[in-house]
């Protein structure tokens, strides 16, 4: 009987999270939200109790995975289709996680590690979450062993799946462990811009001199991404005059490059970005005039969020939009009544 129960109670669950609110717009015909995508049937249907899912996560010999997406999220359909939708990921990743979606703009209830109640919404931004899709892999003490802000292409998710699952993270950063166990043939150099600040890299004294915001490229040789990003992304006129409000300076972030932080700390590129926990090349961190961090990307953005994030914080617009999905949003809906074609994935 309570078996029965406990079926009825899952299922109710699962069909209320149908229904329930990924986003905050008005529902289509057959109660379905627009841009909507369907999420694998192996996904966890979970009463978004956080403490129960860890146990029985823990107990499977398993890590529980939180999943942050909204409906019409180009990116979260890549995720399911292109990597998701690969047998062989769909298999590890069920080999290593239990899988528990959560949707950014939802109103379903859950309750956090530490017992508080509260809505799906709320909890992403406790969790500091930004973009979509987004993904959280907690350790057996709740701790995140791996998190991915943004889109991983198959061979890097795969390699992110093994890294958190067999919980490589005690031994080594995700980088470290990527580059040796999925090298790609990057062009392998950096791409260097004249106009960026150059060495001795006194971060402190050149943010009061211009009192622009700043923003630092963490990158390394070997990195497909960051060829695309210099090659095509930064090169074109939306990016370059988005660019010119900042200072930038680009370090590798293998290297022991001296650097003076923002705030007046000398160190080494190396040592920084170990401190800020960059794992993923590019990461562009973004400072304010006062030397504070106020954003960062790190995961593969195609040209419209690249540029979106450049304006987010050119603009001061952090501050008036803390959830970077409704500044996007805004953005795209300007610049369409501009008469300008927003597509996102180019």
């Amino acid at each position: 009987m309570k078996s029965t129960i406990r079926y009825l109670a899952l299922a109710l669950c699962f069909f209320s999270s149908l229904a329930y609110g990924a986003s905050e717009k008005a529902l289509d015909a057959g109660m379905v939200n627009p841009g909507y995508e369907a999420q694998p049937a192996w996904f966890k249907v979970s009463f978004l109790d956080l403490r129960e899912d860890m146990k029985e996560a823990t107990g499977s010999h398993k890590r529980v995975m939180l999943y942050f997406y909204q409906d019409g999220c180009p990116y979260c359909k890549k995720l399911l289709q292109d990597n998701f939708g690969q047998r062989p990921i769909a298999e590890k990743t069920q080999k290593y996680f239990d899988v528990i979606a959560l949707n950014i703009w939802g109103d379903r209830e859950v309750i956090n590690l530490q017992g508080k109640t509260l809505k799906e919404k709320d909890f992403a931004i406790q969790m500091k979450v930004m973009f979509t899709p987004t993904l959280i892999m907690l350790d057996e003490k709740g701790e995140v062993a791996m998190r991915i802000n943004g889109y991983y292409a198959p061979d890097r998710f795969t390699a992110a799946l093994d890294y958190a699952g067999q919980k490589k993270e005690k031994t080594s950063t995700f980088q470290d462990y990527f580059a040796k166990h999925a090298g790609t043939p990057a062009q392998g150099k950096l791409h260097v811009d004249p106009a960026w600040l150059k060495p001795p890299y006194r971060l402190n004294e050149a943010q009061r001199t211009t009192r622009k915001p700043l923003l630092v490229l963490f990158e390394q040789k070997q990195c497909l991404a960051c060829d695309e990003l210099h090659l095509d992304i930064l090169k074109r006129k939306e990016s370059q005059a988005l660019l010119d409000k900042f200072q930038v300076v680009q370090l590798d972030m293998r290297l022991p490059t001296e650097v003076i932080t923002p705030d007046g700390r000398k160190t080494t590129a190396s040592e920084w970005a170990a401190k800020l926990n960059v794992s993923y090349a590019p990461t562009m961190v973004y400072f304010d005039v006062s030397g504070k961090e106020v954003f960062r990307s790190e995961a593969y953005l195609k040209a419209f969020h690249v540029q979106s994030i450049l304006d987010y914080v050119a603009s001061g617009s952090y501050r008036q939009y803390p959830e970077f999905q409704r500044f996007i949003e805004a953005r795209a809906d300007a610049l369409r009544a501009k008469g300008v074609e927003v597509d996102i994935m180019k």
